[in-house]
């Protein structure tokens, strides 16, 4: 991606002390991006099915990897890019961010580059990913330019960028610490078959992004190469800046003020990363309406939400793709005798359009690709009461379970694969 920096005087700046960056990061949520301290970081198989005929069986429809399979966790060599270097120029704010649904283009760049008020912008590549039942943002850009951007703790603190040029991911401290399963490692995207990235570094990111990954993951995650766009705007207000640049790109680009909170006058966009899951669900805008909710398209709603009815549950509000999963996994259920593991009672929902509570993170709800069951007896850090065997036919029915994640949430499945009934 391109580094553009005008009006800008190239100057040195003082490096911190490590030690304060090294020791002791507290857990933070993803709106603590300014005030975190960086440190170096580090499915069970259904049971034999009877051979009968009442059961249907599940197999991977013609979207999904042929395979099926798991990719295992590594840190590949290929995945590495030339090293960064030491910190080069001086440091920008981060004041505007465009996001595009597809990459920008060159003479687009140029001419928000080109606007008066505009001190320096750097391209990248910018996704939502799915991480267990959180959506989060995770940049992909080239370390030696993008640092430049950063909190000053970590734009000057060398190891990190080392680390993602090496391949390793550098993330917000308490979500990297909450999603890591146990040996460093992160499963980035909601397929069943999504990468699994190791962590390299915990640290204060971009304010509106979660984390951050060189430039060769992009087509791994299946992330749209140079989408976004960070623009610095100096001493001039960024409000000042932003009409100017919305007529460059015009109504279907969102351009965000960024801050401590979500800018709710920005039009947001919502869309999966890599994958038969992420292909199947689509891309959807939305805007903020309050409360933690949004308010999603109305077009997609209408192609993509439905009310159907399934064994146990009765009426459910989902998107279409999953609903005939969960129909054969309840229709399992029912037949193998293990409906009363279910209470219908003590459903908590699918289509929900809203952030994860206290974030500006969305749920997998929001997508309406997931269910919560048997509420009560199965909170987030539990081992959960939910039947092992219900478990094991959602499994089998492409549904991941969070009483595996490692922060476990047992009450929530979600897809994390296509398959049908034969």
């Amino acid at each position: 991606m391109r580094s553009i920096r005008t009006r800008a005087a190239v100057a040195g700046t003082a490096v911190l002390a490590c030690a304060t960056l090294l020791a002791g990061c507290g857990d933070t949520s993803a709106s603590d991006r300014a005030s975190d301290g960086a440190s170096q970081g580090a499915e069970g198989e259904a049971p034999q099915d009877a051979d009968t005929e009442e059961i249907p069986q599940p197999v991977e429809s013609e979207v999904a990897d042929s395979d099926g399979g798991e990719q295992g966790p590594t840190i590949d060599p290929a995945m590495a890019v030339e090293d960064p270097g030491p910190l080069q120029g001086r440091l920008f704010g981060d004041d505007i961010l465009v996001y595009a649904p597809d990459t920008l283009a060159d003479d687009v760049v140029e001419a928000i580059a080109g606007t008066e008020g505009v001190e320096a912008v750097e391209q990248f590549a910018l996704a939502p990913v799915a991480v267990e039942d959180t959506v989060i943002d995770v940049a992909a850009v080239d370390p030696s330019s993008y640092r430049n951007f950063n909190p000053i703790q970590t734009a000057q603190f060398q190891e990190v960028w080392d680390r993602v040029a090496g391949g390793e991911l550098g993330i917000l401290p308490g979500l990297g610490r909450r999603v890591e399963d146990g040996n460093g490692f992160v499963r980035l995207g909601n397929d069943r078959d999504a990468p699994q990235v190791h962590i390299g570094a915990y640290a204060p990111q971009v304010r509106q992004i979660d984390a951050v990954l060189n430039e060769n993951w992009i087509e791994p995650l299946g992330m749209r190469p140079g989408n976004a766009l960070l623009v610095n705007t100096g001493s001039v207000a960024p409000q000042d800046v932003r009409d100017d640049l919305k007529e460059i790109v015009g109504d279907d680009v969102p351009v965000q003020i960024l801050g401590p909170d979500l800018d709710i006058t920005a039009t947001q966009t919502a869309f999966l990363t890599g994958g038969s899951v992420a292909e199947a669900v689509g891309t959807f805008t939305y805007e903020v309406i309050g409360g933690g909710r949004i308010a999603p398209d109305p077009a997609w709603v209408e192609e993509n939400i439905r009310t159907e009815e399934v064994p146990i549950l009765g009426d459910v509000t989902c998107h279409k793709v999953m609903l005939p999963q969960l129909r054969a996994a309840f229709t399992e259920v029912v037949t193998r005798g293990l409906a009363a593991e279910i209470n219908p009672d003590e459903y908590a929902g699918c289509y929900y359009p809203r952030f994860i509570a206290g974030s500006s993170s969305l749920s997998l709800h929001s997508f309406g690709i997931a269910v919560d069951l048997n509420v009560p007896g199965n909170q987030r850090g539990t081992v959960g009461d939910i039947d092992r065997d219900v478990v094991a036919i959602m499994k089998k029915w492409g549904f991941a379970w969070g009483g595996d994640w490692s922060f476990t949430d047992p009450m929530h499945f979600e897809m994390d694969r296509l398959v049908e009934a034969r």
